[in-house]
């Protein structure tokens, strides 16, 4: 398996060094003093968003990171060395969720943006730290504090701006092997695609990523076919294209079945602005194409278009359909120019 959006790992931060007690004793030196150092910190756990990462494959083989703990204070006023900190470096997208796998924790969504898991506990103070006017030789020193263990669920939802949604063989893959770059796999059987693909598209000077997921079946909210978990793949696209298949003889039930399984899996989801295509025109005639195309209309409330990912027919038009409704969705920040008092 070389795609895993979801996984569990355990961290434990590094406790912190004991304090040290001890006295300075050197030759000539009658009241040498209290001279014991602190412990050194523990070490904390990060994550952070990289590039260059779209799975978590990584974390299938390594489920424990256990970040190293502070060294005890020394004499000679001597502080303990820190523990080194342990990071998670995941793709951008990520979401850590709590041991419950429900209360979100973070979702980083941007390169670089870094979150503290688990913090390092604090040395110990040393006797030196304890030395008053009333106490001119403590004999006591602190423990270091107790790291921190926790189990945390990472899981992630692909970044793209337009997310593939259909039953299985609508044409989904063919569509975005024939808008991008990207090769998914093509077969003429269901279920050909098992794992998430990206891609980016390019129309008229401007390019924006779009993810095709697996296909949806009749059910796929009750576990039914490959299920629902990969949706969450297609949470964050300002917008959806539905593909129907145009060979089938229900192009209506075709489409409210996907309908139905998107609001079973979410509101906000089955509410995402969403465009309809009908696909593969070109393996119709003229007849049955405008009665399909007639039948399809007749449940959409919206435009729909008529395409073909083989001859590639009407494939720019509904590209630039995509790409407005993304500039909708995208916050435009206004240049306020430089701040001045």
């Amino acid at each position: 398996m070389k795609f895993l959006d979801l996984c569990k790992v355990y961290v434990r931060s590094g406790g912190g060094g004991s304090g040290c007690v001890s006295f300075r004793r050197e030759k000539f030196i009658e009241f040498g003093g209290p001279d014991g150092g602190d412990g050194g910190k523990g070490g904390s756990v990060w994550v952070e968003a990289v590039e260059g990462l779209n799975t978590l494959i990584d974390f299938r083989y390594q489920q424990h990171f256990f970040a190293k703990s502070g060294q005890p204070g020394m004499g000679s006023q001597r502080t303990g060395k820190t523990g080194e900190d342990v990071l998670l470096k995941v793709p951008v997208g990520t979401e850590i969720l709590d041991e419950d796998e429900e209360t979100v924790l973070a979702d980083l969504t941007t390169v670089g943006q870094r979150v503290l898991l688990a913090k390092g506990g604090n040395g110990g103070w040393g006797n030196l730290q304890f030395k008053s006017s009333t106490n001119r030789a403590p004999a006591r020193a602190n423990p270091g504090q107790e790291g921190i263990e926790r189990t945390i669920w990472l899981r992630l939802k692909l970044i793209a701006d337009a997310g593939l949604v259909g039953l299985p063989n609508a044409g989904k893959s063919t569509f975005l092997a024939s808008v991008s770059n990207a090769r998914p796999k093509i077969a003429d059987y269901p279920f050909t695609t098992l794992v998430p693909n990206l891609g980016v598209v390019g129309i008229d000077g401007h390019e924006f990523v779009m993810a095709d997921i697996p296909g949806l079946i009749e059910g796929a909210s009750e576990g039914a076919g490959l299920g629902m978990q990969f949706l969450a793949h297609v949470e964050r696209c300002s917008v959806l294209l539905h593909l129907v298949d145009g060979t089938s003889e229900t192009v209506a039930e075709d489409y409210q079945t996907i309908v139905t399984e998107l609001e079973a899996y979410a509101e906000a989801l089955g509410d995402k602005p969403r465009i309809t295509a009908l696909t593969k025109i070109d393996a119709l005639d003229a007849e049955t194409l405008e009665a399909r195309f007639a039948e399809l209309a007749s449940v959409v409330d919206g435009e729909v278009f008529a395409i073909s990912g083989v001859s590639n027919q009407g494939l720019a038009d509904v590209l630039r359909r995509l790409y407005a409704q993304i500039l909708e969705d995208r916050v435009v920040v206004e240049d306020v120019g430089p701040w001045q008092p």
